[in-house]
């Protein structure tokens, strides 16, 4: 009780300070009340667009199962969240869930937890060698497969493709570099610039079409890790005249990549179910902050060691069937994805 009695007074005092900082902090932050586990929530930073449904999914599945949830960001900063776990190991937190900022280096802070007795969870990004309770994600190698599929079904084999791809600082990148590798090898296609845009940082996609249009001009494709720089890519392409032209990949289904689908000036976006990955996440980490087995997972070696592993399937999304996956499912409604076209 002692414990819980002094998570909850520092919980409230970090909220406070907090607030007064950044209201992406004070909208996400919910006090702890002395019944429910506490689970410590550290996200890399809300530049993805999809972040901010992913966290209000899982604090809301977390509320509904008798949790609360302390949700930080880092801003992109990989010392400031390893403070923020550290400061949810003297708080005693029941369970910790990361969106690392770093695969790599995030290791020596999840051992520290772990030694305390608090179970950790990497969501949608691993922690190498972090020997994480819990990896959840989506099969990001699939994710790859699925953007180079779309290309090699419009662009005939031996064709010309730019990479334009995350950071290397996360490990997502090279599972879905690696599907999307795989399936341009089997259609001879040729790799001629790479590109990796440090914490995913939009506007770099754009710098870098415009510093090598000569050769991205005379590409058949451009792969986008995701679908924030697929946004840039194609706005540098516009200014050109060349939007359309050239064939662009991209992930998360984002509305305005949908948008672009159907303008025609993105080729596909990879949906991912964050509300799927989110829920089932929350329900894991509660389990876990409980002290409940998980039950049956894969396993992913993470550098030194299996850890439990769970993938969800994403699916590839192209104009032909974004009705169906995207607002069919509900993902996007269909006045907002039509609403440029109907402009």
């Amino acid at each position: 009780m002692m414990r819980k009695v002094i998570a909850i007074l520092m919980t409230i005092s970090l909220i406070l300070v907090v607030g007064c900082q950044s209201q992406e902090h004070n909208e996400s932050s919910p006090t702890t009340k002395s019944s429910a586990p506490v689970i410590g929530l550290s996200f890399d930073s809300f530049v993805i667009e999809r972040w901010t449904r992913d966290r209000d999914v899982f604090v809301s599945t977390a509320s509904e199962l008798g949790a609360d949830v302390n949700v930080q960001s880092a801003g992109g900063d990989t010392d400031t969240q390893i403070q923020q776990i550290k400061y949810f190991i003297e708080i005693e937190v029941d369970a910790i869930v990361i969106i690392t900022a770093d695969a790599f280096k995030l290791a020596d802070v999840l051992h520290e937890a772990k030694g305390k007795g608090i179970p950790v969870i990497c969501y949608d990004r691993i922690v190498m060698n972090g020997d994480a309770d819990l990896y959840i994600s989506f099969n990001n190698e699939t994710v790859g497969k699925e953007m180079a599929q779309a290309i090699c079904k419009n662009v005939p084999d031996g064709g010309t493709i730019i990479e334009i791809m995350g950071p290397e600082t996360d490990y997502n990148v090279a599972q879905v570099m690696k599907g999307f590798d795989s399936v341009c090898q089997e259609h001879n296609m040729n790799i001629t610039l790479k590109y990796n845009c440090d914490n995913w940082k939009p506007e770099l996609a754009y710098d870098f079409v415009n510093e090598h249009f000569d050769e991205i001009s005379k590409a058949d494709a451009i792969m986008c890790g995701n679908d924030a720089l697929a946004g840039e890519a194609i706005h540098a392409l516009a200014e050109r005249g060349y939007a359309g032209k050239i064939f662009v990949t991209g992930q998360d289904g984002d509305l305005e990549a949908c948008q672009r689908l159907v303008e025609g000036t993105q080729l596909v976006t990879v949906y991912k179910p964050v509300e799927k990955l989110a829920s089932l996440a929350a329900e894991c980490a509660v389990k876990l902050a409980q002290g409940k087995e998980l039950g049956d997972t894969d396993l992913f070696f993470d550098g030194s060691q299996d850890v439990p592993y769970i993938a969800i399937k994403p699916s590839g999304v192209t104009r032909e069937n974004l009705d169906e996956v995207i607002i069919d499912s509900g993902f996007h409604l269909r006045d907002e994805v039509y609403m440029k076209r109907a402009s």
